[in-house]
């Protein structure tokens, strides 16, 4: 037995859309399933931890959505060990591109999901909430903070419009990094604490981090002048801002930030600085691509 986790609010509706399809795909193919889904992101939690505790020798969960559905499902799956697909409906689908997965291939996932067994991946652990891709904090946690305040525009141009009213205000804070051999007391514009590669809905942040590897790429953003931060900041979607000279990349399975900052990771609020994070080795099974 299945659990096919919708969240009929992902993409604007398209968790829905797609929770449909992936529901006809595995009746065709005569898979054993329940559907699990909830009109909250508490409600669809305790939905699904109802369904383990009942499904102890459940086969696993497929999840239809995005990264905030995929920060509810680790919740559960990993205490519970039980492997996990995650169908990109969402906004973002970041965990999804981290895993190599085609975004427009959804047949070829599920495929791959109900004939071949899952494998480990690495997670990360901040204070006690697992995440997949990308801690952060900085500007673009500062931007997920306005964002989520506003009303309009609707979808990925909401973080967009959050950048255009932040940025011109924004300062670098002074920031205090523990890492396993050392400690970097430095300004910055932005941490990213990465077990995957993109966050943002495809900003390659740390384009060389790798999910099996035990180890956090720590991505720091020295201080630059607003016109070069926009100059530099399209070069996030291909990767290659991690030349330029105010950025620097470290690599690390404990990393301890602290300053008067707030933190977010796979687009979810963790709260106010310190934070304490580790990455924990084969910590959960999925498909990967």
């Amino acid at each position: 037995m299945w659990a096919l986790v919708i969240n009929p609010v992902s993409g604007q509706g398209q968790g829905t859309t797609v929770g449909t399809y992936v529901a006809g795909y595995l009746n065709q193919h005569k898979i054993d399933f329940t559907i699990v889904t909830g009109n909250s992101s508490k409600a669809l939690s305790e939905h699904l931890q109802t369904f383990l505790e009942k499904n102890p020798n459940s086969e696993g969960v497929i999840a239809v959505g995005g990264d905030g559905l995929l920060h509810i499902i680790l919740q559960l799956v990993v205490p519970f060990q039980v492997p996990f697909a995650l169908i990109p409906a969402g906004t973002g689908n970041d965990f999804v591109r981290t895993l190599g997965w085609d975004l427009n291939r959804i047949d070829e996932q599920l495929n791959r999901v109900i004939t071949t067994k899952s494998s480990s991946i690495d997670l990360g652990l901040v204070d006690g909430e697992w995440f997949g891709a990308i801690l952060s904090t900085g500007f673009d946690s500062i931007v997920n903070e306005k964002a989520n305040t506003m009303q309009w525009p609707k979808g990925p141009m909401k973080y967009n419009a959050a950048i255009a009213i932040e940025l011109p205000r924004f300062k670098p804070r002074n920031y205090e990094i523990t890492l396993d051999d050392r400690t970097i007391s430095t300004q910055a514009m932005l941490i990213a604490v990465a077990n995957g590669r993109s966050y943002g809905g495809g900003m390659l942040v740390c384009p060389n981090a790798n999910i099996n590897d035990a180890l956090f790429d720590v991505m720091v953003l020295h201080p630059v002048s607003k016109f070069e931060f926009m100059k530099v900041f399209p070069r996030v979607f291909a990767g290659t801002h991690i030349s330029h000279p105010a950025v620097e990349i470290v690599r690390s399975r404990n990393v301890t930030i602290e300053s008067k900052a707030v933190a977010y990771a796979d687009g979810e609020r963790i709260g106010q600085l310190p934070i304490a994070a580790e990455c924990i080795h084969d910590a959960v099974q999925t498909w990967v691509a």
